[in-house]
């Protein structure tokens, strides 16, 4: 598999002096083309930092991020970046929200308006087209950021948390929902959760992060065929590979005093 992101031995430390601390310590990962790799770990592991970083929104201070084996110098159209928070334009329609980063990209009206419909109609919400996010549940909100962040064609999508705001219901819902875009698009992603049956539900492999400071502890794989689905959810496979995981971030060694 050709590698989409790899990150060379970052590091990030922030602040100064004797205020400073080591947020992420020397990771190297690498995530393929066309890769669902999800990211769990403790409170503090890092995990926000590597995919702000991997965004272009954060400067490592040691180390680079290549995208497609060129070095991240900032944010880029090729990756879109979807946070909890549903960050619509709430003066906007839900075609007006999808069509926003199309419009930048100055495409006409009429190209426009087919991109946006195809998105609308991937994620569910063509009948809802016209609504403003007010009149949305939140399950509809985030699909129609995804939709938005899908609509500028980018390679890889950034998903910081995005379920985490959501009921549990809504939550299994758009896990399906993302797993059926992502089975017809096959974009890169990257996905941060704190749910541990989330990222293996979700997830090629599962990246386990140790925290204090932030560095890679453990990569699972996912050994569990696509389409997922609640049979899957409930087997004794998924069950085993969960545990796994669930001690993996749960069960860690306080990290070695530095200096």
């Amino acid at each position: 598999m050709t590698t989409k992101i790899d990150f060379q031995n970052v590091s990030r430390h922030f602040g100064a002096g004797s205020g400073s601390f080591l947020a992420l310590d020397r990771l190297n990962l690498q995530i393929g083309d066309g890769e669902f790799v999800t990211v769990v770990g403790p409170s503090g592991c890092g995990k926000s930092t590597a995919m702000n970083i991997a965004a272009g929104l954060l400067k490592p201070s040691d180390g680079t991020v290549l995208v497609d084996g060129s070095p991240v110098d900032g944010p880029g159209p090729e990756r879109g970046m979807i946070f909890q928070q549903y960050a619509l334009f709430p003066w906007l329609t839900v075609r007006e929200n999808v069509e926003f980063g199309l419009k930048i990209q100055k495409l006409t009206r009429r190209e426009r308006r087919e991109i946006a419909a195809h998105y609308m109609d991937l994620v569910g919400l063509s009948d809802f087209a016209e609504a403003l996010p007010k009149m949305l549940s939140g399950g509809m909100k985030q699909r129609c950021a995804i939709a938005r962040a899908y609509a500028v064609n980018p390679k890889i999508l950034l998903m910081d948390e995005p379920f985490g705001a959501l009921d549990a219901l809504t939550r299994v819902t758009m896990q399906d929902q993302l797993l059926d875009t992502w089975g017809r698009e096959r974009r890169t992603v990257m996905f941060i959760t704190h749910d541990v049956d989330e990222a293996v539900y979700l997830a090629n492999r599962v990246i386990v992060m140790a925290a204090r400071p932030g560095r890679l502890k453990e990569i699972i794989p996912v050994d569990l065929p696509y389409p997922r689905t609640e049979s899957i959810r409930l087997s004794p496979e998924f069950a085993s590979i969960r545990n796994r995981v669930w001690h993996a971030v749960y069960h860690q060694e306080p990290a070695a005093r530095v200096g």
